[in-house]
């Protein structure tokens, strides 16, 4: 089995399940070289260990008369030359075969639905080459029998067959193998196909317990069968024939359980590798689709649950960037219209002269200079703990303490409004803007209607806060705060602030009382 890793690496270095099939961007010269390898070899190294098989089977193990000596004689010609043609025949039969089924991977362009199809029929295709020369060879060995040795034509004919069950089973589950970055790039784009003309996956496991343990127990009945008839059958050569089946039996059975576990593991791991990196936080990730079964249906679901997460995480981004994460997490909590009463700490920050310049200068230089000022303004209130409920034009409205809890609001935006100050003279000495702070209770939530709604905060901070950024702007240093605002900021914070006068501001029946920060 593939060892254990970390699942970035696996899935980087082996996205087919094994390092044998090479990385998923490959060079289409390299995968052709790397298939014709794989495939030549596993068709000649599972042809000649099942051709040796039937004939040690043949000849030594199962019980019957013993070969003639011209029998025996014409085999050992025979079937050496019989199995360099055939391998010959396959390899070529079988390279073009792949050649004109996967021309559109040369052609550097996605498969069509019907060449989806076809590339992911292409392992049973082949496999019934293989199929038809064993087959030819059965006849040309049970009929060069007949005409030697009748009485062993049975034994060679069944011999023949379960070889080539078994070789033919393997031979596939290997084609299948090797060709799994050719079914990936023929399912780049889309699921697999809903009939694919091949074995599912409980088909497929029931079809290779049959061959792995069904077929060897059948020739082990059928060795009985012979030996009944045969009465000079000793117990000495009925043992060995038992033995040397339940050999074969048990190494055929393992090979075949192993590699049908492989191509299980394979694509279930490869989604398993993904999900754990879903789970650390990495969104931006696709595995290959190489599986014409229900595992590759796994595995596209995997890609477009993946692609539905990023495409969420990109929506709650972009919502952020509205309205704020705090907002977002304050939305997926709870969309029900409403407020509560909230202590906030409220800054507000408008241009001077923002009429001047938009009369000024082009349209395009204005959006690039508002943009530079609510840089400033952003950066300063996120680094604070709060965040930018509104802009409106020129101006920015700011909250601390809603909808996330801050242990010191008015602190947080009276050093947000200090440090905005004197990054705007330092950064964007073209403009001015004059800034307002104060604190005090807001409903704070959702209004709106149920088709489109926004957070928001209401009260008479909100409205203060703008009329002192008013007031600043005729002040030297272009920033005003309220008492109310120092007094429930921590002393800290208070002692770069100091009282002013007493103003009533428009819209407001109490005065105010003002604070200025310390030179």
């Amino acid at each position: 089995m593939m060892s254990e890793g970390r699942p970035e690496l696996v899935l980087k270095r082996r996205p087919f399940g094994s390092w044998l099939l090479g990385p998923a961007d490959q060079s289409t010269t390299l995968l052709r070289f790397r298939l014709q390898v794989l495939m030549t070899t596993f068709s000649i190294v599972t042809n000649l260990i099942g051709a040796a098989v039937v004939f040690v089977l043949a000849v030594f193990v199962l019980p019957g008369p013993p070969l003639v000596d011209e029998l025996q004689l014409a085999e050992a010609i025979v079937i050496p030359l019989y199995f360099l043609l055939a391998v010959a025949i396959g390899c070529i039969w079988s390279t073009r075969l792949t050649r004109h089924v996967t021309r559109w991977v040369d052609e550097e362009r996605p498969a069509t639905r019907k060449e989806q199809l076809a590339t992911l029929q292409l392992p049973l295709r082949l496999t019934l080459i293989e199929v038809l020369l064993w087959a030819v060879a059965g006849v040309i060995f049970t009929a060069m029998t007949l005409a030697l040795q009748a009485e062993n034509a049975l034994r060679v004919a069944a011999t023949v067959f379960d070889g080539m069950i078994i070789t033919c089973t393997i031979s596939y589950l290997l084609t299948e193998f090797a060709l799994r970055p050719v079914a990936a790039r023929a399912l780049a784009d889309s699921s697999p196909p809903r009939r694919v003309l091949a074995a599912g996956l409980k088909a497929r496991i029931v079809i290779f317990w049959a061959v792995g343990s069904g077929v060897p127990v059948a020739g082990l009945m059928l060795a009985a069968i012979v030996a009944l008839f045969e009465k000079d059958v000793s117990a000495t050569r009925l043992s060995v024939v038992i033995l040397a089946l339940g050999i074969v039996a048990i190494g055929n059975g393992w090979l075949l359980t192993v590699l049908s576990a492989r191509s299980v593991v394979a694509p279930v791991r490869s989604v398993r590798n993904a999900l754990a990196l879903i789970g650390e936080g990495e969104l931006d990730i696709r595995i290959p689709v190489f599986d014409g079964t229900e595992l590759g249906s796994l595995q596209s679901g995997f890609n477009q649950m993946a692609e539905g997460l990023r495409e969420r995480e990109r929506i709650r981004d972009v919502f952020g960037r509205y309205v704020g994460p705090d907002v977002v997490q304050e939305a997926l909590a709870s969309d029900r219209l409403g407020g509560e009463d909230r202590f906030v700490a409220v800054l507000f920050v408008d241009l001077i002269g923002s009429t001047e310049l938009a009369a000024e200068r082009p349209p395009a230089e204005v959006v690039q200079l508002l943009n530079r000022f609510f840089t400033i303004v952003v950066d300063e209130v996120d680094q604070q703990g709060g965040f930018v409920n509104k802009f409106a034009g020129d101006a920015a409205l700011a909250i601390f303490g809603a909808p996330a809890e801050l242990p010191d609001a008015a602190g947080s935006a009276l050093r947000a409004a200090r440090t905005l100050a004197s990054r705007l003279d330092e950064e964007l000495p073209e403009v001015t803007a004059g800034i307002g702070v104060t604190a005090g209770i807001v409903v704070a939530g959702t209004v709106g209607d149920v088709r489109r709604h926004e957070y928001t905060v209401i009260g008479d901070p909100v409205n203060e806060a703008a009329r002192l950024s008013e007031l600043a702007k005729s002040t030297p240093g272009r920033l005003i705060a309220s008492m109310t605002a120092v007094s429930e900021a921590v002393p800290t914070e208070a002692q770069y602030w100091h009282s002013s006068d007493q103003v009533t501001v428009r819209g407001r029946a109490t005065p105010t009382h003002l604070a200025i920060p310390l030179l």
